[in-house]
C-alpha cells in the first residue's frame, strides 16, 4: 500500500456506519493506511487531488518512470497471468492524469513521444492524450477516472501476441497481422475476467481498432455502434502512433499528422473528435516557434479563421500566409 503514501484524498473517506474515518484533503500517511484497512473501506474507491504530493520533477522524468512502473507491472503477468489492477489504478493512473494537465501539450507530447521502448511508451501515451481529450470534452471526473484506466490498458491483450511479432521492424505478413488484430478480443477477454473491471474499460479494448466507416476490426461496427471512449481511444491511438518512431518510420512531420487525421489516412475516425482534437492544439501553436519544412524558424503570429491549419507566420521582418503557399507548411513545433 505504499503508493497511498503521501497523496491528497478528495472526498471525505466514511465507513459502513456513515462515519468519517479520514476527512476530504488529507495526505495519507501509515495510520490512515491501518485506520482504512481496520474499518475495511475498499481503497479502489478513493479519489484522489491529482497534481499533488507528486515530487516535482519534469514532464519527460515523469512519464520515463511511470512507463518503467508500468512495464514491471505487465511483465508480472506473464507470470500470474493476471492483470495487476489494483497497482495499475494506484501507481499508475494518477500518474497519467496529473501528466495530462500539463498547460504545454507540446510538451507533454514529447514526454510521451515513442522511441526505443514504444510499446510501454504507447499505453502510457494513450492514456495521457486521451485524458487530455476528455478534459476537453468537459468529462466529469468519474468518467476521466474511467476512461484514463481503459486507454491506458487498451492494448493489454499484446500481451498473448508473440514479442517477434510485434517488435518486427518490417512491414507483417497476412498471417502475422491476422495474429496481432486478435489483441482486441485477447484484451477484452482478459479485461472481463479481471474482478472490479468497469464494463466500458473491457469494451475500449475490444473496439478502439473500429472505425467509423465500418473498415476497423475485429467487428467492422460502424459510428453508433462504437462506444465514446473507443472512439477517444482511437483518436489518441493515431495520433502517438504517427508521432512517434517505429521500427518502420520516423515521427511524421505535423502537418502531415494534421493532415491525414482530417482525411482518415489511418481509418475513419470520429470527425467531431477529431475536430475538437486538433482545433485545440493548432490553438495552442499562436506564439510558438516552429520549423517549417524548408528549415526556416518562425513565430506563429494569427490563425487564419478559414483554415487554422494554415497560419500566419513571422520569419524576422518577414510575414508568411501559409495559406498561400502550397508546398510550405509547418513541420514541427518548437519546444
Amino acid at each position: 500500500m505504499d503508493s497511498y503514501l503521501g497523496r491528497k484524498i478528495k472526498n471525505d473517506l466514511i465507513n459502513s456506519y456513515g462515519v468519517t474515518v479520514v476527512p476530504a484533503g488529507s495526505v495519507l500517511n501509515h495510520e490512515h493506511i491501518q485506520l482504512l484497512k481496520k474499518h475495511k473501506i475498499d481503497f479502489m474507491d478513493i479519489i484522489f487531488v491529482y497534481g499533488e504530493g507528486f515530487e516535482a520533477v519534469s514532464c519527460s522524468k515523469t512519464v520515463h518512470q511511470v512507463v518503467n512502473v508500468t512495464k514491471e507491472l505487465f511483465n508480472s503477468f506473464m507470470n500470474s497471468r493476471k492483470i495487476p489492477l489494483l497497482d495499475i489504478r494506484t501507481g499508475v493512473i494518477p500518474i497519467v492524469q496529473q501528466v495530462s494537465t500539463n498547460p504545454d501539450v507540446f510538451q507533454l507530447f514529447e514526454a510521451v513521444r515513442g522511441t526505443d521502448d514504444y510499446t510501454h511508451q504507447h499505453n502510457i501515451a494513450v492514456g495521457v492524450i486521451s485524458t487530455l481529450i476528455g478534459r476537453w470534452m468537459n468529462l466529469e471526473e468519474s468518467e476521466l477516472a474511467i476512461l484514463s484506466l481503459a486507454a491506458t490498458l487498451h492494448d493489454v491483450g499484446k500481451l498473448k501476441v508473440l514479442p517477434e511479432i510485434l517488435n518486427k521492424p518490417g512491414k507483417l505478413t497476412e498471417e502475422e497481422f491476422t495474429a496481432v488484430k486478435k489483441h482486441a478480443i485477447y484484451g477484452y477477454e482478459m479485461l472481463k475476467e479481471t474482478a472490479g473491471v468497469n464494463s466500458r474499460i473491457a469494451l475500449v479494448a475490444l473496439q478502439h481498432h473500429e472505425r467509423n466507416d465500418g473498415q476497423g476490426y475485429p467487428f467492422g461496427l460502424k459510428e453508433d455502434k462504437i462506444d465514446l471512449y473507443s472512439k477517444i481511444v482511437a483518436v489518441a491511438d493515431v495520433f502517438h502512433a504517427m508521432s512517434s518512431k517505429r521500427p518502420y518510420h520516423d515521427p511524421l512531420a505535423f502537418h502531415i499528422i494534421v493532415d491525414q487525421m482530417r482525411r482518415g489516412s489511418f481509418g475513419a475516425l470520429d470527425p467531431h473528435i477529431v475536430s475538437l482534437f486538433l482545433e485545440n492544439i493548432v490553438k495552442r501553436t499562436v506564439g510558438r516557434d516552429v520549423v517549417l519544412t524548408d528549415g526556416r524558424i518562425g513565430q506563429v503570429v494569427y490563425l487564419n479563421p478559414h483554415d487554422i491549419e494554415t497560419p500566419l507566420i513571422k520569419i524576422e521582418n518577414e510575414y508568411i500566409d501559409l495559406s498561400k503557399w502550397s508546398n510550405l507548411n509547418i513541420k514541427e513545433i518548437s519546444i
